[in-house]
């Protein structure tokens, strides 16, 4: 008999609304997620993660708190061993932004315990992927993990967060619509195999967000942004890989840290940049259009000079991206432009998309 359903690796528990965060203990609890209350808490070394600490110590009176979590391969290692050498856990919490969750994500893994993913802010896609992002010795680079076993958002609590890393996690968002585009374009030109369903779940957070006329003052845009983050990361662990959250908008984001480490915007705003300018380079001028006017809109960044880079640091980047991802097949792979060709490209870009 053939097989007809799959598994798929996926949280116990998704709770995003506001004061989830008083609800934790309970929710730990009644999903036998830490039915001891042994809690490993990782948050960062610095002002904000003290702060997490001392608000929300009282009601985990069992838990010990981590501050290693800086977003690092080294901080992640050191982590683990802390958490290694304290005692027994039920499962480890992160708590705080991406820099925490990747770091809190790979230690988890090394020590083998469950984790449970709590955002302060909504920055990003990595949230509820299979994969942690660590600054290590040559940049950066990206590590295979089991996805959280639970994924908590408390609205009233990003609502606090800098709204700069709420409106990344919108350019993180919007991106997708380009990187499952490229990962079409690698089918019809490679036969690469395409994940259907991998490629809907992303394609459809992406259009959410895109279409939804709130901001992030907004409740009910703000559940929006939260659960396409999710099934952003869910795409990722269906396909297997990064593939229908990563494409030549991913290449981009990263050829702007590693040629320009010091000068580095936000990975959502760099991304959502990135996806709206491989869409104008793909000839989906509508489309690049959309994603212009709805990043606009939110106050992100629509131009190299926005993120605070020059023209010939765009076509800098733009010519070294495909060296980010070997072997990835985008629209800038199938194109392969010189730096004449990608600087007339971008100026095409910006007469179109307006001032």
């Amino acid at each position: 008999m053939p097989v007809l359903t799959r598994l798929m690796p996926s949280p116990v528990v998704v709770d995003i609304r506001a004061g989830a965060l008083d609800d934790l203990a309970t929710i730990l609890t009644d999903q036998r997620i830490a039915p001891t209350g042994k809690l490993a808490f990782a948050i960062s070394n610095g002002g904000s993660g003290k702060m997490l600490q001392e608000r929300f110590a009282p009601a985990f009176p069992g838990a010990d708190w981590f501050d290693d979590a800086d977003g690092t391969i080294d901080g992640a290692v050191k982590l683990a061993d802390s958490i290694k050498k304290s005692g027994r856990y039920d499962a480890v919490v992160s708590l705080g932004g991406g820099k925490v969750v990747d770091c809190a994500k790979y230690a988890a893994a090394r020590v083998g315990l469950p984790l449970v993913a709590v955002a302060t802010n909504l920055a990003h896609d990595g949230l509820c992927s299979p994969v942690a992002t660590l600054d290590n010795d040559a940049g950066r680079g990206s590590y295979g993990v089991p996805n959280p076993i639970g994924v908590v958002i408390d609205l009233d609590v990003i609502r606090d967060a800098p709204s700069r890393f709420v409106r990344a996690g919108i350019g993180d968002v919007i991106c997708k619509i380009s990187a499952v585009a490229d990962w079409e374009l690698s089918h019809r030109v490679n036969g690469e195999q395409v994940d259907g369903l991998a490629a809907a779940m992303a394609r459809q957070a992406a259009h959410a967000v895109l279409r939804h006329p709130g901001g992030i003052g907004d409740d009910a845009f703000l559940s929006v942004l939260a659960e396409s983050l999710v099934m952003c990361g869910l795409a990722m662990s269906v396909a297997g890989d990064s593939r229908p959250a990563s494409g030549a908008c991913h290449e981009i984001c990263h050829a702007f840290d590693l040629r320009f480490p010091k000068r580095n915007a936000q990975h959502g705003e760099q991304c959502g940049f990135g996806g709206a300018f491989a869409t104008f380079l793909r000839g989906d001028l509508d489309t690049a259009k959309e994603m212009v006017d709805t990043l606009r809109r939110h106050g992100l960044p629509v131009l190299a000079e926005e993120m605070g880079y020059s023209d010939q640091d765009l076509v800098e980047a733009v010519l070294f991206a495909p060296q980010t991802r070997p072997g990835r097949y985008t629209i800038l792979e199938h194109l392969d432009y010189n730096a004449d060709q990608i600087k007339d490209a971008y100026a095409d870009y910006v007469k179109t998309i307006g001032s």
